[in-house]
């Protein structure tokens, strides 16, 4: 297929939709949320089922920054007070002890991925006794992988020494783009002589696994400043990178209202810079994975694409496939597969529940039957990229009504249809979310979903209409 058509198709498919770390996303969670009691059965059951055999992943979210990114949409609170370490911690630990009591066993950790904010505005000795504190009485299960989020610009050797001591080996630097007119537009400035310090460091004190974040659509950026920035990606070669598209949410962001509009990349501008950065990528041996995710050959998180075991979550993609996921701190999501919670977002609620003596849950949602077979399908598509309802378990009606959702992507060369099953094909992986999205009811169901990701409601009633007559003709 030709650059051209591959072009045409971007543009065809560049409306905006989920990121689909979880199914169902966030805005189509039930009102009702989930109580205390309900959320602790859902721990249990999730206990049960996954403790022995996957083990559970867990995230920790710190949400303090000394600096404020101006692109930034995370959940962090800017300070330059210290002071703050240690009730949040306290809380930290609090919280996880109130998971402890309600599991009936020792709990099997695989995974811990610490983020922010900036987990290194914590001091070396903090962060110490976070882990040692919450570890003592958990199991850490064989292969078990510890990984931090890192800003290079506070991040000391003694903070990396600190994290080796208690079982870290990877890391993740938010690099977003290496141009200084643009770090300067985003209040990001880091030096690249700055970052490969801290990448030799860590190498030289035994951190085996370097993630690097970059952005595309950042305002000011150009091919120039992508290239020049790949560039540089291919001299410190990190074992995988995650290469995303900017979302500009002045609304929700305070930061992002500094930023002109005539400034930002969008449409064929912000489709260019990601085709050069993605080409670039794959020219110097990084394979994409996942929407928005690349690795090398030899790295875990690829080989987890070539045997079938990748998965996703809140976290991003993982070769770890977790049932479960704990997550601590302020804005964080749990997932015991059949409950999500979102923690309070500030840190000050988030603190004075736990100090009640609550789970401090903002909102969640309590996933139906037909919720869990359209989540393994969405999760299947993003991680193995083909999934198929031949096995009755894995059925539900809504099944009918996305095939048809998908026929246009056929005609597009982005998927191949079976009667029941659907396979990416290998130009169709960049399109990855919209083809999630033709399985997601809840966005079709919904006015302002529908209204917000661009799909069309006429459409909706005559695919319903299509799989409706082809169930009267199997009938007949």
């Amino acid at each position: 297929m030709t650059t051209d058509v591959v072009a045409k198709l971007a543009l065809k498919y560049s409306n905006p939709g989920p990121r689909y770390t979880s199914y169902p996303t966030i805005p189509s969670w039930s009102e009702d949320g989930v109580t205390q009691e309900q959320w602790k059965e859902a721990m249990v059951k999730g206990f049960n089922e996954s403790n022995e055999t996957t083990g559970i992943s867990m995230y920790i979210h710190i949400p303090f920054c000394e600096n404020y990114c101006y692109f930034c949409g995370c959940n962090a609170h800017r300070t330059t007070d210290h002071s703050f370490e240690k009730p949040y911690i306290d809380a930290l630990i609090k919280e996880w002890q109130m998971y402890l009591d309600v599991f009936p066993g020792k709990l099997n950790v695989k995974e811990l991925h610490i983020g922010g904010g900036t987990p290194t505005f914590f001091s070396p000795e903090n962060l110490i006794r976070l882990v040692d504190t919450m570890f003592k009485d958990v199991n850490r299960m064989d292969n078990y992988i510890f990984s931090f989020e890192t800003n290079p610009r506070s991040t000391t050797k003694e903070h990396l020494e600190a994290l080796y001591s208690v079982g870290f080996r990877r890391m993740s630097f938010g690099i977003q783009d290496f141009d200084p007119t643009v770090q300067q537009e985003i209040n990001r400035p880091q030096s690249f002589e700055l970052v490969k310090e801290k990448i030799d460091m860590a190498r030289q004190i035994g951190f085996n696994s370097v993630n690097f974040d970059l952005v595309y659509g950042l305002p000011k950026q150009t091919l120039a400043t992508v290239t020049d920035t790949i560039q540089k990606v291919m001299e410190l070669r990190p074992d995988r990178l995650a290469f995303y598209g900017y979302g500009h949410n002045p609304h929700l962001y305070e930061g992002q209202r500094r930023f002109k509009v005539e400034d930002l990349p969008v449409g064929d501008i912000k489709q260019e810079l990601y085709d050069k950065g993605r080409a670039m990528l794959e020219s110097i041996g990084y394979h994409e994975v996942g929407m928005d995710h690349f690795a090398i050959e030899g790295d875990a998180l690829y080989d987890a694409l070539k045997n079938g075991t990748l998965h996703r979550n809140f976290m991003g993609y993982t070769e770890n496939t977790t049932q479960m996921m704990l997550a601590l701190g302020a804005s964080s999501i749990s997932d015991t597969w059949y409950a999500f919670a979102q923690n309070e977002r500030t840190d000050d609620r988030y603190m004075e529940e736990v100090n009640k003596g609550r789970f401090p849950i903002m909102r969640g949602h309590l996933l139906s039957d037909e919720d869990l077979v359209l989540r393994r399908h969405i999760l299947n598509l993003m991680c193995r990229q083909e999934t198929s309802w031949e096995d009755p378990k894995l059925y539900t009606e809504e099944l009918d009504v996305a095939r048809y959702r998908l026929e246009d992507m056929e005609n597009d060369g982005i998927v191949e249809l079976g009667e029941k099953s659907v396979k990416v094909t290998e130009i169709g992986v960049p399109f990855l979310r919209n083809i999630c999205m033709a399985f997601d009811a809840h966005l079709w169901r919904s006015d302002s979903l529908s209204k917000a990701y661009n799909v069309s409601r006429d459409i909706q009633k005559e695919y319903i209409e299509k799989a409706r007559q082809a169930k009267l003709q199997k009938v007949d």
